[in-house]
């Protein structure tokens, strides 16, 4: 699926290069065709359970639609023996509607990912979670916002482009796992990248920005997988991802490549406090 994913992703910059201008907003809230489409050509048509699985964090009302938070979370019951495998952030409207795909380690207990999008019309949004028996679980949020993906850059381009690729990680400390099971971590990843849309306007020449923006995500405890996201332009600008996990003491490692085969990296220790 991840292959069709980034398909869906190419085809949408594809597009966005040819017709160059952005799509103006409309009554999203009335059609469901666009979501129709993504569960056809991204999912295969497979049928999808709104059973409370997954659960999706998103403003009515966006105060900037360049940067508008959204937060994941799925989780099971403990006597389930499936598994969450993948989370999947669908903008319906947006040039290119697939904005994250976050593959999940399989011993990394991931429960919630917040991180921040750009949204350019009015749209319904969905999250999809994958359990380990193929099963589809989504959940379902509207968002009123527009023009998120033509917005300008916050920051100048020469200073952005000075600090492309650094990294920070945010540590939240310990907190209790579902069912007072062990310790958990919560962390805070923000990556320096313009995340340029190609529908960004440049400000002095009046040319069209190409898109470059952060295509892969990898986060790794010692060897084991914690987290791997593959995006796309919804993404805003500096990429940021909050999430969870069960930490086994070994550092953070991070690997991030860019639409340009930039490749960054970092490591930081864990530096949880103790349970009070």
């Amino acid at each position: 699926m991840l292959e069709r994913l980034r398909g869906m992703i190419v085809a949408g910059m594809a597009a966005i290069l040819a017709a160059s201008v952005p799509i103006p907003a409309s009554g999203a809230e009335e059609d469901g065709g666009a979501w129709a489409d993504i569960v056809e050509n991204v999912f295969d048509g497979r049928p999808m359970l709104a059973d409370g699985v997954v659960t999706l964090e998103a403003p009515y009302r966006a105060e900037d639609a360049a940067i508008v938070p959204m937060t994941i979370a799925a989780g099971l019951p403990p006597e389930d023996g499936r598994r969450v495998e993948r989370l999947t952030l669908v903008i319906d409207e947006n040039p290119a509607p697939v904005a994250a795909t976050f593959e999940l380690g399989e011993t990394a207990g991931v429960t919630r990912i917040a991180t921040r999008v750009r949204v350019n019309r009015y749209t319904n949004v969905h999250a999809v979670a994958e359990l380990s028996d193929g099963s589809l679980h989504v959940a379902e949020a509207f968002v009123k916002a527009s023009g998120g993906c033509s917005a300008p850059a916050a920051k100048d381009p020469q200073e952005a482009l000075a600090h492309l690729g650094e990294m920070k990680l945010r540590q939240f400390g310990r907190m209790s796992e579902p069912g007072g099971e062990g310790p958990r971590a919560e962390v805070q990843l923000m990556i320096r990248h313009p995340n340029n849309s190609g529908l960004q306007m440049d400000q002095l020449t009046r040319h069209y920005i190409p898109a470059h923006f952060v295509r892969e995500v990898s986060i790794l405890q010692g060897g084991d997988l914690v987290m791997r996201m593959e995006g796309g332009i919804s993404l805003a600008e500096d990429p940021n991802f909050r999430f969870d996990f069960v930490p086994t003491g070994e550092p953070l490692r991070v690997e991030v490549v860019d639409t340009e085969d930039n490749v960054f990296q970092g490591e930081w220790p864990l530096e949880i406090a103790r349970d009070s």
